[in-house]
């Protein structure tokens, strides 16, 4: 029997859909934030940022709603085109699956509870463009209907006090629907000519009114009975970019976010702007309970705020990466800071602070790797426009080293005197630099992989660097001699690779699954290790002593593994996504992963360093 398995303690989350919109919610509690990361429901206290999730979508989750008790949660996904798109309504209390619905094809774009939750109105996307109407108790479908007749549906709405009575809305449609004897009848609403693309809809608590928030930046209010437009504004200064989000007050007035980063208190008689403050992004959920004294935004590039209706300021709560995180880096001095990128953008974190500490964009280009250079005073990255950026520690640009390769920089590494960058390329070299006072120049272009340079690591003592390619190729470079000292093949594509800390061994991994112990001297496979379940490794790191070393792959679990034995010793629950990258930091404080879904998770590390 083997030794058994523990599972990793998870210290922090930082991450967030903002893109989904109305994705951000606040629970009747008014004690949990509830929002989607991946292809997980987050669940956060907000008194102590504990965390529990909601995992049983198999792909990103596009939608939310809870009930208006919030006995409920119903939450629908994103799929591969042709391909059911799944909507799960969750138990609350037990953090259960309920009942999963499988109709849908390819996306759900909308959901909705009745207000005695006993419905569920379902709205399929542009592939499916079917509204269902649900029985929550029964798990029973009740009946159907086309979503429009022309245009593409985008949002449904139920009635606030009447089971009977929801609205739908988007491009060139709006609509009114009475659900009577298990059918659902659409009338169309008259909007005097206008031609509007509807994002979000809010009812009256009375049922009289529905308030329409467009993508031309007005408010169209339209009477429910008659189902006709009483105004449209505000006349004269609209919101630009479009109006994402609105929500009713109990007074009547309307918050509203935009596609311009403003979040307005607006008039309920002229819908003008009585106060409003500049976000940095586009708003795309408002998250508000009743008689609450603050509430909740978050924005398209994964902020989340908390505001308070007497003074209309927003504290900026978290931050996030939009996109898939390609790479970690941790400084060499401290366990403190660690640095990540993402598309066009790099990131400094300090443990502990779910707010980045400085950020560095460069438009209309990807960042694929970064490290810290040895004194941690500066950071290199690679870039996919094939040049070589150097930022100091406060995001200014020091050095750039341009058209350092041909189809972009792919992986990149310092010395420990900082006077040398070694980079690897889209077309599979790799070039050592030398940094002058002033200037910059190139020592050496060493030949060896055929493809992209996935994954490039130092020796400690830079004689010497490993670079894994998915030509099947790991190669070990004489950087005193600038030559291949070894040249590794075997039948995977190599995506990570890691030095054991004297030098003497190297760990690959791989798209094959397993984790195979080389010896560098003579290019022998000393140990193989498959783990069936992970399938793909896309990252590894060992410990600075040498006792351990973690993974991650596209199983969506960070592993922790005894080195000598060959063992998994801790294990963590799955991600919101594939594990992108998995670095140890120094000390051994704190294990950092990252996802495809842009969330970045800290973990205890469950062994002390060793004190010799």
């Amino acid at each position: 029997m083997g030794s058994k398995i523990i599972p990793l303690e998870l210290d922090a989350l930082i991450g967030f859909n903002g893109q989904v919109p109305f994705g951000l919610k606040l629970h009747p509690d008014r004690k949990h934030l509830i929002y989607p990361l991946g292809s997980f429901i987050v669940l956060k206290r907000i008194e102590d940022g504990k965390l529990e999730f909601l995992d049983g979508h198999s792909n990103n989750v596009s939608c939310i709603s809870v009930s208006k008790s919030g006995s409920y949660i119903a939450s629908g996904q994103v799929n591969f085109l042709g391909f059911e798109a799944p909507v799960i309504i969750w138990n609350y209390a037990e953090r259960t699956i309920h009942v999963e619905l499988r109709i849908h094809n390819t996306k759900v774009e909308s959901v909705a509870f009745s207000p005695s939750e006993k419905y569920l109105v379902t709205l399929g996307g542009i592939d499916d463009c079917r509204i269902f109407v649900w029985n929550v108790e029964t798990k029973e479908l009740i009946c159907r209907n086309k979503a429009t007749a022309q245009g593409h549906c985008l949002v449904v709405e139920y009635s606030k006090t009447d089971d009977t009575l929801f609205a739908s809305a988007g491009s060139l449609t709006l609509r009114v629907w009475k659900f009577v004897n298990e059918r659902i009848l659409p009338t169309n609403c008259w909007t005097n000519m206008l031609k509007r693309y509807v994002s979000c809809i809010e009812i009256s608590e009375d049922n009289r009114y529905m308030y329409c928030a467009t993508s031309s930046g007005d408010i169209m209010k339209i009477d429910v009975e008659g189902k006709a437009l009483i105004i449209c504004g505000p006349s004269k200064a609209k919101f630009i970019r479009g109006i994402n989000v609105l929500k009713l007050l109990e007074s009547g007035d309307l918050l509203v976010g935009s596609g311009s980063g403003i979040l307005a208190l607006c008039s309920k008689t002229n819908f003008k702007p009585v106060r409003k403050v500049q976000l940095e992004n586009a708003v795309t959920s408002i998250a508000i309970s009743e008689g609450g004294e603050q509430f909740y935004v978050g924005t398209e590039e994964d902020q989340m705020y908390r505001l308070r209706f007497k003074n209309f300021t927003a504290e900026l709560v978290s931050t996030g990466h939009r996109n898939a995180v390609k790479d970690i880096a941790l400084p060499h001095a401290t366990s403190k800071l660690f640095a990540t990128c993402s598309e066009e953008e790099i990131r400094v974190w300090m443990v502990g602070k779910p707010k980045d500490q400085l950020r560095i964009t460069v438009p209309s280009t990807t960042c694929n790797a970064i490290n810290f250079m040895h004194d941690d005073c500066s950071i290199i990255s690679a870039w996919s426009d094939g040049n070589i950026r150097r930022f100091g520690m406060k995001g200014q640009l020091m050095v750039v080293i341009n058209n350092a390769h041909r189809q972009g920089v792919t992986a990149i590494a310092g010395t420990k005197d900082c006077k040398r960058i070694i980079s690897g390329g889209g077309e599979g070299k790799v070039h050592v630099w030398e940094l002058l006072p002033h200037t910059h120049q190139i020592l050496k272009i060493m030949v060896g992989h055929r493809r992209p340079v996935s994954c490039l690591r130092m020796k400690s003592d830079d004689k010497e660097c490993i670079t894994v390619s998915s030509d099947g190729f790991c190669i070990i470079w004489d950087l005193e001699h600038f030559h291949a000292r070894q040249k590794i093949k075997t039948d995977t594509l190599f995506r990570t690779v890691c030095y054991h800390p004297d030098g003497y061994q190297i760990v690959t991994c791989g798209t094959d699954g397993k984790v195979i112990y080389w010896d560098v001297m003579g290019g022998t496979n000393i140990r193989e290790r498959e783990d069936a379940e992970t399938g793909v490794y896309n990252s590894i790191h060992a410990t600075q002593e040498g006792n351990h070393f973690v993974t991650g792959g596209e199983d969506k679990r960070v592993k922790v593994w005894d080195y000598m034995q060959g063992k998994i010793t801790h294990i963590s629950i799955p991600a919101g996504a594939v594990i992108t990258c998995t670095r140890i930091c120094t000390l051994n404080r704190i294990l950092v992963s990252t996802s495809a879904d842009g969330g970045i998770w800290l973990w205890k590390f469950p062994h002390l360093a060793s004190s010799s």
